[in-house]
């Protein structure tokens, strides 16, 4: 790898690091500096909608309302880099718990599952952004 190559890789796994704390922290404004604009972000794999960075910034804020408790993890990246454009495969895993205190993980409300999130990315001037997300669910479960 050459140093861009590397320069990359670090500042997309950043890109990646933003999307789940904004989505974890309800950081809502964050969004804007994971998506482009005009980026098509697609969670209908898991019942959820499609749309624009806009719309889903709304639609995530209303509806994990629900679950103040709230954490993904990503892993097993997989990214391809072609000058201006990148395609990124990331696992991930994700627990939605319905409060942030204690609670025995029986506990009705929990939703755990997994997956992958693939992205296709493009240098801005302000770095690598997210043009499209599509998710793919591979498990779910509720308690």
């Amino acid at each position: 790898m050459d140093v861009q190559e590397i320069a990359d890789r670090l500042e997309i796994g950043e890109l990646l690091a933003r999307y789940v704390r904004a989505v974890d922290g309800g950081e809502w404004a964050l969004l804007d500096s994971v998506f482009t604009e005009d980026a098509i972000i697609d969670f209908s794999a898991s019942g959820g909608v499609r749309g624009d960075r806009e719309a889903i910034k709304r639609w995530l804020a209303e509806v994990l309302a629900a679950w103040p408790g709230r954490q993904h993890l990503i892993g097993a990246v997989t990214m391809s880099v072609d000058g201006d454009e990148a395609r990124v495969s990331a696992s991930f895993a994700d627990t939605l718990a319905p409060s942030r205190s204690t609670i025995a993980a029986t506990e009705p409300g929990f939703i755990r599952g997994g997956g992958w999130y693939h992205h296709r990315l493009i240098r801005t001037p302000d770095g690598w952004r997210s043009r499209e997300l599509i998710q793919e669910q591979s498990w779910r479960t509720f308690a």
